[in-house]
């Protein structure tokens, strides 16, 4: 079973006021000024997530103010007749026009501030239409902008006018300190007007170590409301979603929510020609692999990697799994199910699936490796491969071969790879209690550390980056081959096995070596 989750979040330190940065002390009197010189009775707030983090005690730098009697647009027009008249320079006014397919409801206007860029949109209440997640916008109070918003901790304001914050559904300011996820309005009615915001609760939820309110998770696992995802989010969007929770800092806690709720099958659809079968229970054991994942992160430190490599380490693990699960394409073609999530199901790049579909097939042979690697025995790999390319090497040798052949394939994602075998028991014992051992945490982390160690004793760390001793042509001109070929390729795969078995070995060495080896051939031909 996935990670239980608390029912009850411990209370959160809120602060009883704003404090503004001497940056933000600048842009907030620039923009009444503006008011002032043009004698304009606007009221200007700030929305949304800057209030929220900000009375968290967090840094916040994306600004996005809220006019009431006017658009965006209008109003940066103000501020730069307030700058003109002040002698100051004029700053370009950019404008995002609406785009519902991309929840982007209403015009934008932007301003670069004091290094700045801040966002500028009019007050607004907002309609749906059956069966369409686009609502109908027009000018709207306030309150009724702060009641059409997702959750209760992301609808407060910051009036600048007067210096202080509004909390104009009643419960921002609780929500937050209770650390609860609440909608200002009833949660199904909120889910069904617009379906994305289930997973805008979820990631935020996440994020901040909240608690989901019951009433909203009940909502959120509604057939209705679950229907609704599926058919009018578009995949783009629900992808964006998912990749921020994955790329966040508590990921494990966004996937147990979207298992807890039922909604995994319906973020990361399958085709329905997948085979074998998926098992009931497969979305849980896809979060507990997250979960060992992220424990075993811990353990050897998120630091050894990049943020791109946390993150596809992290959606490998997840769907460890649907490893060997495939569908067939319109061809009759057998992919894996893991391409159709990544292309289909959620709309990220290609590469990302390339990526995970690689270090699935690579931490399977590194299963197979680590013994190698970490044992004084000749016995664990088969070396029939090399004995018929007349390979008479030491053990280290060998090691050196074959680490060095799965790692080029690999490249800056062999420690990912590594790290993701760890999961994987070399006693084949795949079962949830093996994965969910906090004991054996350390033993997985002794294991990545003994092979990164073996590996780099090696001096295969870059291995990818030595350039064959002999090119397509140099073979050519030994085999005294007029043209190219599957042979001169297959020689070229030869050679790169030779050099890793001979590190120090000149150009001179190999030649003689392939000449050799020629000469052998011919004669038991």
């Amino acid at each position: 079973m996935p990670m239980a989750l608390s029912m009850s979040a411990a209370p959160v330190h809120v602060k009883d006021r704003i404090d503004l940065t001497d940056k933000e002390k600048k842009i907030f009197d620039l923009l009444l000024n503006s008011l002032r010189h043009s004698n304009l009775d606007t009221q200007l707030r700030v929305a949304g997530g800057w209030v929220r983090d900000k009375l968290l005690g967090k840094d916040c730098y994306d600004i996005d103010i809220a006019v009431d009697n006017m658009m965006g647009r209008e109003f940066c027009e103000k501020v730069n007749e307030y700058l003109s008249h002040a002698g100051e320079q004029m700053h370009g006014i950019s404008v995002i026009q609406s785009n519902p397919d991309q929840s982007k409801h209403l015009e934008t206007a932007r301003m670069h501030l004091f290094d700045t860029w801040i966002d500028f949109v009019n007050l607004r209440s907002e309609t749906y239409a059956e069966n369409s997640r686009i609502p109908t916008m027009k000018f709207g109070t306030a309150e009724e902008d702060a009641y059409r918003r997702d959750l209760t901790i992301n609808s407060m304001f910051y009036n600048i006018n007067t210096d202080s914050v509004e909390d104009l559904t009643g419960r921002g300011v609780a929500d937050l300190k209770s650390g609860v996820i609440v909608t200002p309005l009833p949660p199904k009615a909120t889910f069904l007007d617009d379906p994305l915001r289930v997973l805008r609760a979820i990631r935020f939820g996440a994020r901040f170590g909240f608690v989901l309110d019951e009433e909203l998770k009940k909502a959120a696992a509604d057939e209705e409301v679950k229907a609704a995802l599926a058919n009018k989010i578009s995949r783009e969007r629900i992808g964006h979603e998912i990749d921020l929770m994955v790329s966040g800092n508590r990921p494990v806690n966004a996937m147990n929510f979207i298992c807890e709720l039922q909604l995994f099958w319906v973020v990361f659809s399958l085709p329905q020609n997948s085979e074998p079968a998926v098992v009931e229970g497969c979305d849980r054991q896809c979060v507990t692999y997250m979960n060992a994942a992220w424990d075993v992160l811990q353990q050897v430190g998120c630091s050894i990697f990049s943020a791109e490599q946390c993150r596809l380490y992290l959606y490998g693990a997840l769907f460890i799994p649907l490893r060997q699960t495939v569908y067939s394409d319109s061809k009759g073609k057998k992919i894996p199910v893991v391409s159709n999530i990544f292309l289909n199901s959620l709309k990220l790049k290609v590469k990302d699936a390339e990526t995970v579909i690689s270090l699935h097939s690579a931490c399977e042979r590194f299963v197979s490796l680590i013994p190698f690697m970490t044992s004084s025995e000749d016995s664990v790999v088969d070396s029939a491969e090399l004995e018929e390319e007349n390979f008479d090497v030491s053990l280290p040798s060998r090691r050196r071969i074959w680490t060095g052949l799965l790692l080029r394939q690999l490249k800056d994602f062999w420690r990912v790879a590594l790290l993701m075998s760890t999961l994987l028991s070399t006693n084949n014992d795949h079962t949830e209690e093996f994965l969910r051992d906090r004991s054996k945490l350390e033993e997985k982390r002794d294991t990545f550390m003994r092979v990164e160690d073996s590996i780099i004793e090696l001096d295969l760390d870059n291995v990818w980056k030595v350039k064959p001793l002999l090119d397509g042509k140099a073979i050519m001109d030994v085999l005294q081959l007029k043209s190219g070929g599957r042979q001169v390729g297959e020689w070229q795969q030869k050679v790169v096995k030779w050099q890793l078995a001979h590190p120090t070995g000149t150009a001179e060495d190999c030649i003689d070596w392939i000449k050799q080896s020629q000469s052998k051939r011919a004669k038991l031909e």
